[in-house]
């Protein structure tokens, strides 16, 4: 490689092990240890990769005698290839992390299966009529929740399954346990449902939505709920009191929002720049004094954020492909990728080592950072 290619090189060249599947990436999860990285695709498949890096960049670091200049030298092996699945159905299928470094496949099949760091399929822990569409696992409350589409159902995983009696003919296209695993939030139609979720399990609230909800987070605490929506923003819950609140005014449909435990904050895509808001003035009523403008605006969308585990940053994937860090609150940010297919789906690592990144062109990725990148 020549001196002017090296110079070329982005930050993603250098730092990524980089794959590509043979349909876009739908979504992606770490699992519980960290060990592994599930990337779930458009044609049914999941393909994982170890998080372990052969060739960690630190060992690639390389500082000048005379300047003191530091540099990274471009990785010599191609990446360890991914263990890729069967099919498990038509379109993309749910995931969620399970056990220390495996996770839960939601198949057309309606059965619920574990996933090994292998990708060995393990026998089934639930089975449900119609195919799952949606998908949780809570390690504190040993549970599973799968949905249908219509139904919910509880399992431990021993092949029992319990149907929450909802009483609605709405659907439920959306599951999500709170951080304790005493609540699960059901997603459909125009509406959200939080019920108990240990052995009686009931129904607690209920609240209306202007549109579909496209993805659901608790806060680290389980104090509030954001909820993306089809169309008009998202949606702000309050676990506290009840109430609740529509976020609007996004260009494009909100299909990611996270939550920063450090800065105590909340983002949201579906805009041409970073959203956020600090939880100290949270934007329910139309409040929006706790707006945090965070990296730059543009022209392209951001449709996919991510919150760093441990640092005020935050990442964010594009409709063009690029990738930045942001310091939260600040227009500083680092360009880790200038274009690209589009991004679907972006995570850290708990470490915040690690950011997994998933686009439409079937690139599959894990960018790994320098210990003192971002000190």
């Amino acid at each position: 490689m020549n001196q002017h290619a090296i110079q070329n090189l982005t930050l993603f060249d250098l730092l990524a092990r980089s794959w590509r599947r043979p349909s876009a990436v739908a979504d992606l999860r770490f699992s519980a240890d960290g060990s592994t990285v599930a990337f779930a695709c458009v044609d049914g498949t999941v393909a994982i990769a170890a998080v372990a890096d052969q060739e960690p960049p630190e060992s690639r670091i390389r500082v000048s005698n005379d300047l003191g200049q530091t540099s990274i030298r471009p990785r010599e092996r191609s990446p360890v290839p991914l263990i890729a699945t069967a099919a498990f159905g038509d379109g993309d299928v749910p995931l969620a992390a399970h056990l220390n470094s495996g996770f839960l496949v939601g198949a057309a099949s309606g059965e619920a299966r574990h996933l090994t760091p292998g990708g060995e399929c393990m026998e089934p822990l639930v089975m449900i009529d119609g195919p799952i569409v949606a998908i949780d696992h809570s390690a504190r409350a040993d549970t599973i929740a799968v949905s249908n589409g219509h139904d919910v159902f509880l399992s431990r995983g021993q092949g029992d399954a319990t149907k929450l009696r909802r009483g609605t003919t709405s659907s439920a296209d959306a599951l999500a346990f709170s951080p304790g695993g005493w609540h699960l939030v059901c997603g459909g139609d125009k509406g959200l449902s939080i019920w108990s979720s240990g052995n009686d399990a009931r129904p607690i609230r209920e609240f209306s939505l202007s549109a579909r909800p496209t993805t659901i987070r608790w806060s680290g605490d389980g104090t509030w709920l954001a909820c993306g929506l089809e169309t008009g923003g998202f949606a702000l819950v309050s676990m506290a009191d009840g109430h609740s609140g529509i976020v609007a005014g996004f260009p494009s449909p909100v299909r990611t929002v996270c939550w920063s435990p450090t800065a105590n904050a909340l983002f949201a895509s579906g805009a041409f720049r970073i959203a956020g808001w600090s939880m100290a003035a949270p934007p329910v009523g139309g409040e929006t004094s706790g707006a945090l403008e965070t990296g730059r605006a543009g022209l392209v969308l951001v449709e996919a954020v991510t919150a760093h585990p441990e640092k005020k940053l935050i990442a964010a994937g594009y409709a063009n492909g690029r990738i930045t860090i942001a310091q939260i609150g600040s227009p500083e940010e680092v360009l880790i990728r200038p274009l690209g297919s589009a991004v679907t789906a972006l995570a850290w690592s708990g470490d915040g080592r690690h950011l997994a990144v998933g686009a439409v062109d079937g690139t599959a990725a894990i960018v790994t950072f320098p210990a003192q990148m971002f000190k």
